[in-house]
């Protein structure tokens, strides 16, 4: 595909390859943007974003409107599209374009509801005479910056509700996956988009990465990926609004009331969908020793149970990791947490790209499976005594996006969810839930600022105050 800058679709001066991450085959080519490209596109996005102050909030909801109704004519299509350059199982890609439709849907409505307020100015000494009011305006030119493992969703997160709010956007798509982001731009632009509002920039981001970011047209950057790529933007971003959703090791809890078979089929579905490559998926599991066998004995049928493979395949549960060598780290880090003490029990072989559904049980709090993040097939069991024991590793790491606990005690339920250190909280429920339109963000190193549609809107315009000084 050619990538869309100033106005036009280009294929640039060189090409790179978008690999099938099953079977390691280039399937299509995208430019190798430049430098140079993305001054090109950001010149274009100050012009749109011109275009776009003179749209009117119902413009700007019927232009959402009608890419909704384009990305159901072409779910088939983008769901493929997914599955082939990601690595996703169909019926996950699937979803994902169900869950695109969802957030442009929202992201259509949040455009109607630009609200300011009055403010009470003669609530101050000798302002009778004065009247003021607020009005959120558009920030003007915005960055998307997005991940490989939802690269359909996780871009119209971002160009949603910057439309919505009335903003030009410029969408860098992750170099793994470009497809995606590149049919999400040919949808807004056959719904009616101003031609030089959006922007989708291909390439590398270690060759365009800081050049779009700190260019200074840009007024807010919203980026998805690692922490270490978001203090990079934070460095060279400089003063500009910045949404960062970053990484995360989320923790499932398991107290003696929980129904242990719930609770194996929550860890099932919340630590290896799309082969565990998720910000939210279930990572570290500590159970209360009281039902740490019987978990075990739970969960490692329906572990065992699930088939790995292609894609494409119907019956195919996990697919590959994005990369060979993704696979190959979450490989090195199962066996140097065996060789540490930990016990895997099932799992842990790897073809290619495609790594065995695995659990470790008796995972020490201090190895790397369960201090980092590991971003892949795997979940760790440790061993707790008590909902003290649990708060306090939930909470002994550098993250904070996603938690959950399983307990039928009311007071332990609400005392976990008033101290764990966590954006989100899930009780009786998997780590890895997320309603589209619900506020969406991390604590501690895992970022600032939120998503979901009403509140992405709020972090992409600017409130204006207005004093009417009357006489």
């Amino acid at each position: 595909m050619k990538m869309y800058i100033n106005g036009e679709w280009t294929s640039g001066a060189s090409q790179m390859e978008v690999r099938n991450p099953y079977t390691g085959e280039a399937f299509d080519t995208v430019p190798a943007g430049t430098v140079e490209d993305v001054n090109l596109a950001m010149a274009s996005a100050e012009r749109g974003a011109k275009a776009m102050r003179k749209l009117s909030a119902f413009d700007r909801y019927e232009i959402l409107t009608r890419a909704v109704a384009l990305l159901n004519e072409r779910q088939q299509d983008l769901g493929e599209t997914i599955t082939r350059e990601e690595g996703k199982v169909l019926s996950e890609g699937l979803l994902e374009v169900d869950r695109c439709i969802q957030t442009m849907t929202w992201s259509a409505e949040e455009a109607k509801r630009l609200f300011g307020e009055t403010i009470p100015l003669d609530a101050a000494p000798d302002n009778q005479m004065k009247f003021g009011f607020s009005v959120r305006v558009p920030v003007g030119v915005v960055a998307a910056v997005t991940p490989f493992n939802f690269p359909l969703n996780l871009v119209a997160h971002k160009v949603g509700p910057a439309i919505a709010g009335g903003n030009s956007v410029v969408i860098k798509p992750a170099s793994d996956t470009p497809l995606s982001a590149l049919k999400l731009t040919e949808i807004l632009l056959d719904a009616g988009m101003p031609e030089e509002a959006i922007q989708c920039v291909t390439g590398s981001g270690a060759t365009i990465g800081d050049a779009v970011v700190s260019h200074p047209a840009v007024r807010k950057v919203t980026f998805t990926g690692s922490q270490e790529v978001g203090e990079q933007i934070m460095r060279t971003a400089g003063l500009k609004k910045v949404t960062m959703e970053l990484g995360s090791n989320s923790p499932l809890i398991v107290l003696p009331d929980a129904d242990v078979e719930k609770v194996a089929l929550a860890t099932v579905q919340n630590g290896y969908a799309n082969a565990g490559q998720a910000c939210i998926s279930t990572q570290r599991v500590y159970v209360d020793r009281e039902v740490y066998g019987d978990y075990l004995d739970a969960l490692k049928p329906m572990v065992a149970a699930l088939p790995s493979g292609d894609p494409m395949g119907d019956a195919i549960k996990v697919g590959p990791m994005v990369r060979e060598s993704d696979a190959q780290r979450v490989e090195g880090w199962i066996n140097e947490a065996v060789g540490a003490g930990a016990r895997l029990i099932e799992g842990g072989g790897r073809n290619g790209a495609v790594l065995a559904p695995s659990i470790l049980a008796d995972v020490h709090p201090d190895m790397k499976v369960s201090r980092e993040e590991l971003f892949g097939p795997a979940v760790g069991v440790t061993p707790i005594e008590g909902i003290d024991e649990a708060i306090q590793y939930a909470n002994d790491t550098r993250y904070g996006l996603s938690a959950a606990i399983f307990t039928e005690n009311i007071d332990n339920a609400l005392k976990f969810a008033l101290e764990v250190e966590s954006g989100n909280v899930n009780i009786n429920g998997g780590t890895q839930f997320r309603a589209d339109m619900m506020p969406y963000g991390g604590l501690k190193d895992s970022g600032m600022g939120k998503e979901g549609p009403r509140y992405a809107v709020e972090e992409m315009t600017e409130l204006k105050m207005v004093i009417v000084h009357r006489s």
